[in-house]
């Protein structure tokens, strides 16, 4: 009977070991490195020579390679201990043909004489040549930690190995056999010795798939499989592992190659058997708690506490360009042992990143907010989000009003409303469409900003919307509208011509309060943000069917008395109308959005935090994109150049001044003189703090640029006649009134407009006024528009809203503003439907002055309202140090004039 020994070396042994050691070990045996020091049937030592001349002692212990794969024990004293070259060394030096008959031999010399005299016949040997190889895959994981020097801490590692053997019926081999070497399998049974022919050509066939699919050889240890799983093969990363696994390895099943994984494979996934999304809503509320998830297992889970896990380690996938980098074919891992029922038990599924990207793109701003919890709680409004989940294969449970609900906001401007009877106006197309967008927000019961530009006719839209309330017997309580003292008359105007039919009462003036007791007999009430505070109390007692807030911006300060008793008011819808809803900064717009729809935006902390921080200081395009989506079904915005195509052509020119000498002399006095006490000012409070002592010392400046009669600090005497910038106005003037010319003029001083009031009576030269003192404003634009006269000087505070002065077709600003807005709401006061003949707007700057850097501030204050209004890029606008640098720099020197 054969021993163990006899049998170890008689079958493959080398798939126990590394290739390398394989291969090192022949090398060395070759070199007659090894010696045999002890021998018994199943125990050999041996000693080695290693490659520094170290002597390594080996011990192979020997089991019956019938009954074990692991039929060769082989321990080493060098560093590697097991299975190493030394001992591979050793095995070859054991089945040498000049070794292994003296080592049989010396086995039977140690065998029994019972045992040596056994005259039993030769166990017979059978030949097997028509078995085709099986591969077999093994997939395992091992985890550990080892330390990482660049951040000296221990680190997490995880190890993927796959290993391939090829079955022979029940015996399995692996690896390339060395040149010279026989390939067949030996199995030693009781009544017979099975030899059996291994089919290398079909070996490497297999061993060739696996690597066309991304596997390379193992070079590196690992505990993740033993030696006796077959030879040793890795991916390159985990997103290649995880395609392996989904896309490539049924493919492999398919083609019959049997697939083992380990429990601690960290690739093992689950397939998810569905989506859902569960909706929980009631008619009474003005929010809904929606749960997604997925089922795994038949377990249900919520994806939210997955997802918020997943995105502090993947932080990237919160923004637009990390996400959209990844394809939608494309699955990412996601362990849920914290999330199941079965705890500790390692599952894992994969989720498709085209379906994370719309989850994500719809909800990602909630669920940091959510923390802890299964369900994201949303405003009613926020049902629009709902519509973009319905491209995903979703199993709903409840929500069917919410989602019809979230369809109708997403298609507000497709309504379709009748005219109402007896208005007496033919509206355009987009003044029909902003009739639906408003009687659709009505049906829906929330409140929108109706931003058109100036001139569009928002109170006429707004007229009929109230209209069409009426007749459809819904304004069975007043509605109010609330606006600015100088826009009173044109609402009376505007309603008594277009919607005779409303009966309105404007609630202002000393009299006012003997008009409190029949308020309800009123379709439509007037009143203006200064009153509104003074009659909160007696106002609070009305239920009002529609509040609107004419020129909204004059709320953008969230905290002022007219904002807070505005919030207080009941109405069942609440509308804005604002050419400008944004002038300076994103503030204003939230204050519109803090009436409207209270918690919408969040509150002004989260707010500064989610939007105004990231648009305005790190100008976040992602940012500024959400809140436009956020916005956009409730904010309905159409400019001129977009729809009013009939309007002639609006040129706008820069008209430079050079100042005077006397005018240098002293702002370059008062510059050097106010930057001194800016800066001082700035070191001790900061830029942010200092605003007052900022703007106090430009208002000096943009006064010497006017005119030095503005100045209150220089002495009388020589300031009269002082002023370049007043000269060129002149001169400009006569000229326009020359041609024909119609203007409207305007400043930001009514000093400054009693100064060219003077200029023009010298010259005999007619005109209309305007400011906060006048008190008949009719008059004045009577006077202009019947031609009677052909100049209008206005206060730009005075004259920038309620006015249609369709017969200018020339506007000058004397002097720009911080605020863009406003002067082209002044420009709109002709630029406007009815306006017949092409309008030119001149800008009268002083070259080289603080006129000149309010310019380029303007231009960038415009890309801000531009990017939140119209979807477009915002800039960065804040006031920044170098702009204050701009600001207060010196006059540039004017080239002196050569005499000839």
């Amino acid at each position: 009977m054969s021993s163990l020994l006899e049998k170890a070396l008689a079958t493959p042994w080398e798939p126990l070991f590394k290739a390398q050691s394989v291969e090192r070990g022949l090398k060395y045996a070759r070199e007659k490195r090894v010696m045999l020091q002890h021998l018994s049937p199943d125990l050999v030592r041996t000693v080695c020579r290693g490659s520094s001349l170290e002597i390594y002692t080996q011990t192979l212990q020997f089991k019956d390679p019938a009954r074990t794969r692991n039929f060769v024990v082989a321990k080493c004293t060098c560093p590697v201990r097991t299975n190493c070259k030394h001992c591979a060394a050793a095995l070859f030096f054991l089945q040498a043909p000049d070794t292994l008959p003296g080592v049989l031999d010396a086995l039977d010399k140690q065998a029994p004489a019972a045992v040596k005299a056994d005259d039993k016949p030769a166990v017979a040997e059978r030949l097997i040549d028509n078995l085709q190889p099986a591969p077999r895959l093994t997939l395992a994981s091992f985890e550990f930690s080892a330390y990482e020097p660049r951040n000296g801490k221990m680190q997490r590692h995880i190890q993927h190995r796959a290993a391939l053997a090829f079955g022979y019926g029940d015996v399995y081999t692996s690896g390339t056999v060395p040149a010279g070497r026989s390939t067949d399998i030996v199995r030693h049974l009781s009544d017979e010795t099975l030899r059996i022919k291994r089919d290398t050509e079909l070996e490497t066939l297999f061993r060739r798939q696996l690597l066309d699919l991304g596997f390379r050889i193992a070079t590196r240890q690992s505990k993740a499989l033993p030696d006796s799983a077959g030879e040793m093969f890795e991916l390159p990363n985990d997103k290649a592992w995880l395609h392996f696994i989904l896309d490539e390895l049924p493919v492999l099943r398919d083609l019959q190659w049997n697939v083992e994984m380990a429990d601690d494979f960290g690739f093992d996934v689950t397939p998810v058997d569905e989506w859902y999304a569960v909706v929980d809503e009631e008619a009474e509320r003005d929010w809904f708690d929606l749960e997604l998830g997925i089922i795994v297992n038949g377990e249900r889970l919520s994806l939210l506490p997955i997802l918020i896990n997943l995105l502090r380690s993947h932080p990237e996938l919160m923004t637009v360009d990390g996400i959209a980098n990844r394809r939608d074919d494309e699955q990412l891992l996601v362990q849920l042992n914290h999330f199941t029922q079965r705890g500790g038990v390692p599952i894992h599924v994969a989720l498709p990143y085209g379906r994370l990207k719309t989850v994500l793109a719809t909800l990602g701003d909630f669920y940091w907010r959510e923390d802890g919890n299964d369900t994201i709680r949303l405003n009613t409004a926020d049902a629009t989000r709902l519509t973009h989940l319905e491209e995903m294969p979703l199993v709903w449970e409840g929500g069917d009003r919410l989602r019809q609900f979230a369809d109708r906001l997403t298609n507000l401007k497709n309504s379709k409303v009748k005219l109402p009877k007896g208005l007496n106006a033919k509206l355009r197309p987009y003044q029909l469409e902003g009739l639906n967008w408003m009687q659709a927000l009505r049906e829906l019961e929330v409140g929108g900003v109706l931003a058109d530009d100036m001139g569009l006719g928002k109170t006429l839209q707004t007229l009929t919307h109230l209209l069409v309330e009426k007749q459809a017997g819904r304004l069975d309580r007043p509605a109010l509208a609330v606006m600015p003292t100088s826009l009173i008359p044109n609402w009376v105007d505007e309603a008594k011509h277009f919607t005779p039919q409303l009966k309105v009462l404007a609630l202002y003036g000393a009299n006012r309060h003997q008009d409190y007791e029949s308020l309800q007999d009123y379709d439509l009430i007037l009143t203006t943000y200064a009153l509104l505070p003074r009659d909160a109390v007696l106002l609070s007692k009305q239920l009002f069917h529609v509040l609107i807030l004419d020129e909204a911006q004059y709320i953008k300060n969230p905290k002022s008395k007219a904002a807070e008793a505005a919030r207080a008011l009941t109405a069942r819808q609440r509308l804005c109308l604002s050419g400008t809803p944004l002038e300076n900064h994103l503030g204003e717009l939230w204050s519109l959005f803090h009436f409207l729809m209270p918690g919408w935006l969040g509150d002004s902390k989260e707010f500064n935090s989610n939007y105004r921080t990231p648009i305005e200081k790190l100008g976040n395009e992602d940012r500024l994109q959400h809140l436009n989506a956020r916005i956009k079904p409730f904010l309905l915005r159409r400019t001129k150049e977009q729809v009013a195509t009939e309007l002639p052509p609006k040129t706008e020119i820069v008209h430079w001044v050079e100042l005077n000498d006397a005018q240098r002399d002293v702002y370059e006095t008062i510059r050097l003189a106010m930057d001194k006490k800016v800066r001082d000012e700035i070191s001790r409070k900061g830029v942010a703090r200092s605003q007052i002592i900022i703007l106090e010392a430009l208002l000096k400046l943009r006064q010497v640029c006017c005119d030095l009669r503005l100045v209150k600090s220089l002495p009388t005497t020589g300031r009269f006649g002082s002023s370049a910038k007043l000269q060129s106005l002149m001169e400009m003037v006569e000229e326009l009134l020359a041609e024909g010319r119609k203007i409207l003029l305007f400043s930001q001083f009514t000093s400054m407009l009693s100064l060219i009031q003077a200029e023009l009576e010298q010259r005999d030269i007619g005109y209309a006024l305007l400011t906060g003192a006048t008190k008949d404003r009719r008059t004045p634009v009577q006077d202009f528009q019947s031609g009677k006269q052909s100049i209008f000087l206005i206060s730009l505070k005075a004259g920038g809203t309620g006015l249609n002065l369709t017969a200018a077709d020339t506007v000058i600003h004397y002097d720009p503003w911080w605020n863009p807005a406003a002067e082209n709401q002044a420009t709109d006061r002709a630029y406007r439907i009815g306006q017949e003949k092409p309008v030119f707007v001149y800008k009268m700057i002083a070259r080289g002055t603080v006129e000149e850097k309010i310019q380029h501030l303007q231009q960038e204050k415009s890309a801000l309202a531009a990017g939140v209004l119209d979807g477009r890029v915002a800039g960065d606008w804040k006031l920044r140090d170098d702009d204050i640098e701009a600001l207060f720099a010196p006059l540039p020197q004017v080239p002196k004039k050569v005499k000839p």
